[in-house]
């Protein structure tokens, strides 16, 4: 829960002249970057950097169900993690790779998106005329409004939060214009592809610096750990994946199925991934968190919500088991959004802060097996699971429950992964 700073040596094999390459992935509840340089050995993380935004807005227009992030905040985060960089590794930079979280959409004014300011270290910009972040996460898209637009021409379906979804509401909501702006879909290019240059240093970083076309922050994940296709990924940051490579030469069905909980991501080289991509993970232990936090607040006891992660992760740590059941989806999932959260078998002997939260990590683990069972993995031939994500890489409650409700080896990554990923793909598909 706490922000994290890492930094590593540069590795001898990374001699001036090699190519250096700054991943970033502007997450939902943080920053993160990543310098990531190739070498004979392999790429090797040089540096990285993580920064919570904290950029939840409040916006009473769109009602409780909305949820928007102050953009200014997402960037001061990103500002804050190269100013943490040596400057002499910066200057090597020479493509940078962004990844970022998916599904949702921030309007800006053309041509008045950004302003550039001259600093200390060179140029750094701000957000100019730009909406709120309008998240994966926003709800304000009923079932019922959902079921009113148009079918998709695609074999994935449409839910509250997609950016598509989301337009649509503000065209029956705030627009005064009639049908869908398609002029506002960005064009799609290739993974590795470039955007454009940095028409500014930035940071250190030289003018000219290539940019790659913005990357899903899920397939850059996977990308960064996935070597075999024997592998399984399981990322738990603010929301909760678990995939499977399919079979070469895979194509999905040509119409959505909203009933299933497994969708079929395109991924790289023409390839799909079949993820069960739940909306419930660090997000609930989040939401617990601040719930006991508040209740402390009401008790007249003021605590850092820091504290209170540290203490219950310790207290579970303590409790191996429990009857104690807990369904996560606060959040709903998208093939079921109306199922809420539940608690059952409840005992009065199993009610201590380490019960419930050990039953909370095993039910956000248990809900990823409904999706997707361990024995669909042992039919797609899966030998070994790669744990990524920053709430799975700080919390050994979940990592026990993820070894117990799916018995396979288990290597775990870092909470930068995305960042990695999209470093990687601009070091490798070019």
């Amino acid at each position: 829960m706490m922000a994290d700073n890492q930094a590593i040596g540069l590795s001898p094999c990374a001699t001036p002249g090699t190519v250096c390459v700054l991943g970033i992935d502007l997450g939902t509840t943080s920053v993160k970057a990543a310098l990531v340089v190739e070498t004979e050995q392999g790429h090797i993380v040089t540096q990285s950097c993580s920064r919570e935004t904290q950029a939840q807005a409040d916006s009473p227009a769109v009602g409780a169900q909305g949820m928007e992030q102050d953009v200014q905040r997402i960037i001061k985060a990103l500002n804050e993690c190269l100013a943490a960089f040596p400057q002499e590794q910066l200057q090597r930079v020479s493509r940078i790779g962004i990844s970022g979280q998916m599904h949702g959409v921030m309007f800006w004014k053309t041509n008045q998106g950004c302003k550039w300011t001259e600093s200390g270290t060179g140029h750094t910009f701000q957000p100019g005329e730009v909406s709120h972040l309008i998240t994966w996460q926003d709800g304000r898209c009923s079932s019922s409004f959902l079921s009113s637009l148009p079918q998709p021409q695609s074999h994935l379906s449409v839910a509250t939060g997609f950016g598509c979804a989301t337009i649509y509401w503000y065209l029956k909501n705030s627009l005064r214009e009639s049908g869908f702006p398609l002029d506002l879909l960005p064009e799609v290019g290739d993974p590795g592809g470039i955007a454009g240059r940095m028409p500014h240093d930035w940071h250190g970083i030289p003018k000219g610096a290539e940019v790659g076309i913005a990357l899903g922050d899920f397939q850059c994940s996977v990308y960064s750990c996935m070597t075999e296709r024997t592998d399984a990924v399981l990322n738990i940051s603010t929301s909760a994946q678990l995939t499977v490579p399919m079979p070469l030469g895979f194509q999905p069905p040509e119409t959505p199925d909203s009933l299933s909980a497994v969708a079929y991501f395109p991924y790289f080289d023409g390839n799909y991934l079949a993820v069960a991509a739940s909306l419930n993970g660090g997000n609930v232990l989040a939401t617990f968190v601040d719930m006991l936090a508040c209740w402390m607040a009401e008790l007249g006891y003021d605590v850092l919500e820091s504290r209170v992660y540290t203490q219950m992760i310790n207290a579970a740590l303590a409790q191996n088991a429990t009857r104690l059941s807990v369904c996560p989806t606060v959040f709903g999932e998208r093939h079921m959004p109306e199922q809420l959260a539940s608690v059952t078998s409840i005992a009065a002997s199993e009610l201590s802060l380490g019960h419930v939260t050990r039953a909370l990590c095993h039910g956000i683990i248990q809900n990823l097996h409904s999706m997707l069972p361990f024995q669909h993995l042992k039919e797609a031939g899966v030998k070994r699971i790669l744990g990524s994500g920053s709430a799975l890489s700080r919390n050994e409650v979940l990592k026990q429950e993820l070894e117990k409700v799916f018995p396979l080896p288990v290597i775990y990554g870092k909470d930068v992964d995305a960042a990695v990923g999209a470093a990687m793909v601009m070091l490798h598909r070019r």
